[in-house]
């Protein structure tokens, strides 16, 4: 597969999920982060993935993404089983309990980039361990703009190693906690300046139920969620915000340079990226799995766009 000027390679997790919510219970079903990005970020522009699954995966799955035009030629099968998450969300569904983590083949996990994927010119490292983002972004020649995910583990236990990364990346898009346990400030304003000091030059915090923000070092800007009364499983909603989002970016060809010459462009191209995020993590959040975001089609996500910008004008 050629690259497109607007191809996206992500590395990250793809995973069978056990989760519990007040909804109800889904046994070994298809999660993780590159799933969830992907499948988002396709109805957008190409997608290639870097990643690693053992022999008990499915292979319909993989024919599933390739046919959204996902690129699956850097997904490695492993002998052995792949990476199991378990966990339980109560009454706040901003929060999940693990109760287990299986990292089988992923524990052994070294990405290895292709000519083709070493030429991507955006690259999404979603939230694994962040010597294998470092990994990544060292085999990467040419990219145009590099986005981060992490998460709290890795900020507490691997923290030297998330900063080392962090300096080559240009869009942070992490959760609201995660951001006060990275930056050691207790309000949004002081740990996106705290942030901004580490590298990123875009921050995007993923509120949950509360939409998202976002800072750049011209603009700040605060999005509601999208209001639905179907809610049946918050997990991979930060990932296919984050899919849309960089979907968006790609498909509209903006990159560092766009960043640093012309922020006023940057910071409203950014706003109309969080809003498609917020709409497909509203579509996420309405079933199991993948279920609702595979069988979603473009003039849905069309129609939910404009009742979600009609909901938030004045």
């Amino acid at each position: 597969m050629t690259n497109s000027e607007n191809t996206i390679l992500t590395v990250g997790s793809l995973a069978f999920d056990t989760v519990e919510t007040p909804a109800g219970k889904a046994d070994q079903v298809l999660g993780g982060s590159c799933n969830y990005f992907s499948i988002a970020a396709s109805f957008f522009t190409p997608v290639q993935i870097v990643g690693v699954v053992g022999q008990d995966f499915p292979q319909n799955h993989l024919e599933t993404l390739n046919s959204r035009g996902i690129d699956i030629s850097g997904v490695e099968i492993s002998a052995g089983k792949t990476f199991h998450w378990s966990g339980k969300y109560n009454q706040n569904l901003n929060e999940a309990q693990t109760l287990a983590t299986d990292l089988n083949v992923l524990e052994n996990f070294n990405p290895k980039l292709s000519p083709e994927h070493q030429k991507a010119p955006y690259v999404f490292l979603a939230n694994i361990d962040p010597d294998l983002q470092l990994k990544v972004l060292e085999q990467n020649e040419c990219s145009k703009l590099v986005a981060c995910d992490s998460m709290n583990f890795w900020i507490e236990q691997k923290k030297e190693q998330l900063l080392t990364t962090l300096k080559k990346v240009d869009v942070l898009c992490i959760n609201e906690t995660e951001a006060y346990l990275l930056s050691g400030e207790s309000n949004l304003s002081s740990a996106a300046d705290k942030i901004f000091s580490l590298g990123p030059k875009t921050i995007i915090l993923k509120r949950g139920e509360y939409g998202a923000a976002l800072f750049t070092p011209t603009c700040t800007f605060a999005i509601p969620a999208y209001l639905t009364s179907k809610i049946v499983d918050p997990t991979g909603c930060g990932d296919s915000f984050a899919g849309a989002l960089m979907g968006y970016i790609a498909k509209e060809n903006l990159d560092r340079n766009t960043l640093t010459e012309n922020p006023e462009l940057w910071s409203k191209a950014l706003k109309h990226a969080i809003l498609n995020g917020c709409v497909m993590a509203s579509f996420t959040i309405e079933d199991f799995s993948l279920n609702r975001i595979i069988k979603l089609d473009k003039t849905e996500f069309l129609e939910r766009k404009s009742q979600f910008e009609k909901m938030i004008s004045i």
